[in-house]
């Protein structure tokens, strides 16, 4: 992991011990930047907010009045001299992540894992805007959290 810098901030949002919940959010990252290939070191930050907080977010940048799971803001700056490039952000909501764990029958550290591995990817510049895309993001995704002996969360493919 010492690749690759995240940073990992507690909002309003009810997430698991500071710790725990920063450990969780850098092995899914560099699962995912491991997974696609990434070599060069880089920086990227989560924030575990509130339902409230990625509402703000997601209507302020995606014009949606309404939580969701997942932001991605890839961040296009330049790194500072001699540093290594800022990949973007992650803001994950709380209360919507914790539902939908349930209503998954997962648990929060696999889903929460899965969010993270799923905006990270999109910070690299992966999509599933088209079905070809959503298929290829998909199976890394499955990949890259195998290494982390979690379940696809795709299920079986035909």
């Amino acid at each position: 992991m010492d690749k690759w810098t995240v940073e990992v901030s507690l909002g309003e949002g009810e997430w698991p011990d500071g710790e725990e919940a920063a450990d969780w959010c850098s092995r899914a990252a560099c699962a995912a930047l491991a997974g696609a290939g990434r070599t060069e070191p880089g920086e990227l930050s989560v924030l575990l907010g509130s339902d409230a907080e990625i509402r703000a977010l997601n209507r302020r940048y995606r014009g949606r009045d309404k939580p969701t799971n997942v932001l991605s803001f890839p961040s296009g700056s330049a790194p500072w001299p001699g540093g290594p490039p800022l990949l973007g952000e992650i803001a994950l909501a709380g209360e919507t992540v914790r539902r939908e764990a349930v209503e998954q029958h997962k648990t929060l550290h696999d889903h929460l894992c899965h969010l993270v591995v799923h905006g990270t990817l999109h910070l690299l510049g992966f999509d599933h805007a088209t079905d070809e895309a959503a298929v290829r993001m998909e199976r890394l995704e499955a990949r890259c959290l195998e290494t982390l002996s979690i379940a696809d969360p795709y299920g079986e493919r035909g």
